[in-house]
């Protein structure tokens, strides 16, 4: 019995040493973290209230700009390569860093869906307000952003009529 001990013991270290060797090669392949110039900022060219601009700011920018602020586990494998995809699928659906200042419609559209995402609270997603609580939005903060959004929305709508 102690002989199978003694054996067992030598395993789990060979197993612990394999397993800290490949988590640091893991760390050789870690994903770019990014943030490209700002083209046209949502922010910057619609110039909503301030209340608005803040939870735009704590609830989306991350994911949805090239103004992400890289918490310190985007640079641990494997949540590294999670964190990179997230903001690349974000950036790839919605922009606020290049947005469509010279097309209305086009703009109009993306606030209504904005709205319709909050408004059904598929945004922010649940994974991302765990480890980010200034993310997560209250019902009336939810009720304050999507007036904005659909008000906005419309008033851009009645320039291209």
């Amino acid at each position: 019995m102690l002989a199978l001990l003694i054996v067992m013991k030598k395993k789990l270290k060979w197993i612990f040493v394999a397993l800290v060797g490949v988590s640091g090669l893991l760390q050789l392949t870690n994903p770019a973290r990014t943030n490209p110039p700002v083209v046209n900022d949502l922010i910057a060219t619609t110039a909503p209230p301030p209340p608005v601009a803040a939870l735009l700011h704590a609830a989306c920018y991350d994911c949805h700009s090239h103004e992400t602020k890289w918490p310190w586990y985007s640079r641990v494998a494997p949540a590294s390569w999670l964190v990179a995809g997230d903001v690349n699928e974000g950036r790839e659906h919605l922009n606020f860093s290049n947005w469509p200042t010279n097309q209305p419609d086009r703009a109009a559209r993306r606030l209504g869906n904005m709205s319709e995402r909050i408004g059904y609270r598929e945004m922010p997603p649940k994974k991302y307000t765990l480890l980010h609580p200034e993310a997560r939005l209250t019902d009336a903060d939810r009720k304050e952003l999507t007036s904005w959004l659909d008000a906005e929305a419309e008033r851009l709508r009645a320039t291209v009529k």
